[in-house]
């Protein structure tokens, strides 16, 4: 294997964090702002790119940690390492709730295709790049654009989706329609397409957007109920704006119940 062989531990229901458990001289790479608690003995380095590729001189790493800022990533990774006789654990949270899913790269052939905030974490020599669009519709109307993430290798990698985790095995020739920001990866047998939800009132008034994905089998396929993209809007939403009074939270009392909790300012 070219990747480390780690083993692991996923805690919690809603907010899950995973545990990774590195023998001497294994290491783990992460997102920056995923570390959430370490044994004492691991050592942390900030790193370009991924740094599974090795000797590729500093062009080759500024290339590499330049391909992070078209998904939207950071140029830099975390990564951590055990430097100690005997085993030490990391643990990764989840940024919102939601289900964290182990990926083995040797059952998908080496590579999975995600969406570009779905990476958690993942073995030290797992590669962490980008996947263009070859479709123009998808890229264009696809909700996530001409690039999403891929993670190459032969070890385990860890992708977080939001609220509810759907898996769904698709033969060859099964199609499945999904929201577009519901996607959170899927096989790379797997094709990709957009298709337009079609229809006056569908467009219109639906509410649903203009275009549903379109993902046809073979393969494997992960769907989330709650992309982050909806939960900031449904926040956002209900989050107070100037000059606006608060609808009282369902309360019968509404305003008034306001002036009892000294809300209103006079």
């Amino acid at each position: 294997m070219t990747s480390h062989e780690i083993d692991y531990r996923i805690y919690g229901e809603e907010m899950q964090y995973v545990e990774i458990e590195l023998d001497p001289q294994e290491g783990v790479v992460a997102e920056a702002g995923s570390f959430m608690m370490m044994d004492d003995g691991i050592k942390m380095e900030t790193i370009f790119g991924d740094g599974s590729q090795k000797d590729t001189g500093f062009l080759g790493k500024i290339l590499g940690a330049g391909k992070r800022i078209l998904t939207g990533e950071s140029l830099f990774m975390t990564a951590f390492y055990n430097d100690l006789v005997g085993k030490r654990n990391v643990s990764f949270a989840s940024p919102y709730p939601g289900k964290i899913i182990p990926i083995d790269l040797t059952a998908f052939n080496g590579k999975f295709i995600c969406q570009k905030d779905a990476f958690l974490c993942a073995a030290k020599g797992v590669s962490v790049g980008i996947e263009f669009s070859k479709k123009l519709g998808r890229g264009l109307f696809g909700g996530e654009g001409f690039i999403m993430q891929k993670l190459e290798g032969d070890g385990m990698a860890f992708v977080h989706a939001g609220g509810t985790m759907a898996k769904k095995e698709l033969a060859a020739g099964e199609t499945l329609k999904v929201d577009t920001g519901c996607i959170v990866g899927f096989d790379q047998t797997v094709d990709y397409d957009i298709e337009f939800v079609g229809g006056i009132k569908n467009t219109v008034f639906g509410g649903e957007g203009l275009f549903f994905a379109k993902l046809q089998g073979p393969g494997t396929v992960y769907i989330q109920s709650l992309p982050f993209s909806r939960l900031a809007g449904r926040v956002l939403a209900s989050a107070p704006r100037a000059g606006r009074k608060s609808k009282g939270e369902g309360s019968i009392l509404g305003g008034i119940g306001d002036l009892l909790d000294g809300d209103n300012r006079f």
